[in-house]
């Protein structure tokens, strides 16, 4: 694949983007796992 010079910061920028909705949506899901897990067993 073959890209201008100026697509690649458009490329990036969407790559970066893309990673931090991903590592949002991770995270989410663990606090929600943390969640129902403290609710399940309230003693930890």
């Amino acid at each position: 694949m073959l890209f201008g010079a100026k697509k690649i910061p458009e490329l990036a920028q969407g790559i970066g983007k893309g990673m931090k909705e991903f590592k949002k949506a991770v995270k989410e899901v663990e606090e929600d796992i943390t969640e129902i897990k403290d609710e399940v067993d309230p003693k930890k």
